[in-house]
């Protein structure tokens, strides 16, 4: 019997809306102001607060991923929406280290519910109208849409901020209601059979053997995403004491983060045609010459439009998220596709957890430049055995060049 997928059709234009809407993030053009000027945090508890969040999403991130694929997808984002709205509240009456800690804490439980829940929506939503051979194309049109969000909430934030600092998180929450709206209306599709579970625990740790232990390409495109995912995501904590340094005016900080989204999604929507056209040995160079080529500029330079090396990273990232996640997609089944993601953004937690203090105090000590001159040197010696391994394990028909689907 045929199953009626015309009430589906809703919810691809619903997850780019709410990609959009989670991503218009106003806080973050200015955050690490607000925890420097209003919180009183230095850059060592700012990198370490980041680390208690990602072990907040760490702890949370694969028990969710689990329980999104056994209660649905749709239940998973509306309980991450209903969080987010308590994490911003929470943000909102924050005045201590203790009170930011808690906010950020909620928010991560929110995050680790998000992670892989939407894209396996999208991914599920797809496959049941027959078309999951786009998901790349999909993907990259529904992280475009999150990153333009984000770069609109951005424009405003330095105004917004010098306004009135608590204003940008007060839209946060105002944003979150209207996301769990959103999330309510959405459809989940339909299951082609239910798999008789013994022990969930069993169930569960079966996925992460799978997926970490016997899946030789799951593992490397896991470890070389990770990877790629914590080069651009330093910088993301860095670069706006490091504009305070070279000296960028306060109203420049909220377009030039509204252009490091925008730089996101445009690579994002040129990401699958890009691929189909130089396939996957030429992406993997171009990813890690983008990634040494931002490091080295920004810390062999130091004049003022010295930050737009940093939009090589966001280049970077805009092009391999939709790549290595179609990879992991297509890895995956209905019983544990957001379970596996959730493995990915498990593994890009736990490694920023070990480093991202580290990479803090080495700012705080060396100063920002000489700390990027050394993420350069440790990112070239990490990425290229990881790029090999994760080459060697492609799938000869998932290679772009060929002009098939991934």
């Amino acid at each position: 019997m045929k199953v009626d997928t015309r009430p589906l059709q809703g919810n691809i234009g619903k997850l780019y809306a709410f990609s959009a809407l989670k991503m218009t993030l106003f806080p973050m053009a200015i955050i690490t102001l607000f925890w420097k000027d209003q919180i009183g945090l230095s850059l060592t508890e700012i990198l370490v607060l980041q680390a208690i969040f990602s072990v907040a999403c760490l702890v949370m991130e694969y028990p969710s991923g689990y329980l999104s694929d056994r209660i649905g997808y749709r239940s998973a984002l509306i309980l991450a929406s209903v969080l987010a709205i308590a994490g911003w509240s929470l943000y909102a009456i924050a005045g201590s280290f203790a009170g930011v800690l808690l906010a950020e804490i909620v928010l991560g439980a929110s995050w680790a519910f998000i992670s892989g829940s939407d894209a396996a929506l999208l991914f599920e939503t797809l496959q049941a109208r027959g078309r999951e051979e786009n998901y790349a194309r999909f993907d990259g049109r529904m992280n475009g849409a999150g990153q333009t969000g984000e770069a609109a909430g951005a424009l405003f934030a330095g105004a917004m901020y010098a306004y009135w600092p608590l204003l940008p998180f007060i839209l946060q929450i105002v944003i979150w209601t209207i996301c769990l709206m959103l999330c309510i209306s959405m459809v989940e599709p339909p299951q082609e059979g239910e798999r008789t579970i013994h022990s969930h625990l069993a169930d569960a740790l079966g996925t992460f053997r799978y997926a970490l232990l016997d899946s030789r390409h799951i593992r490397a495109t896991i470890l070389f995403s990770t990877l790629l995912g914590l080069a651009s995501f330093y910088t993301v904590w860095l670069i706006q004491p490091y504009m305070q340094q070279t000296g960028v005016p306060l109203a420049w900080f909220g377009p030039v983060w509204a252009g490091a989204n925008l730089t996101v999604a445009l690579f994002s929507l040129i990401s699958h045609r890009l691929h189909f056209e130089i396939g996957h040995s030429r992406m993997a160079a171009l990813f890690i010459i983008l990634i040494v080529a931002a490091y080295a500029g920004l810390g062999l330079t130091a004049a003022t439009g010295s930050f737009l090396f940093y939009y090589l990273l966001t280049a970077m990232r805009g092009l391999q998220g939709p790549i290595m996640r179609s990879h992991l997609q297509q890895a995956g089944r209905r019983s544990n596709r957001a379970s596996i993601l959730s493995l990915h953004s498990l593994c890009f937690r736990a490694l920023f957890v070990a480093t991202g203090p580290l990479v803090g105090m080495a700012a705080d000590h060396l100063d920002l430049r000489p700390t990027f001159v050394l993420l350069a040197v440790a990112f070239t010696v990490l990425l290229l055995p990881a790029s090999r391994l994760f080459l060697r394990t492609v799938p000869a028909k998932s290679d772009g060049a060929t002009g098939e689907s991934l």
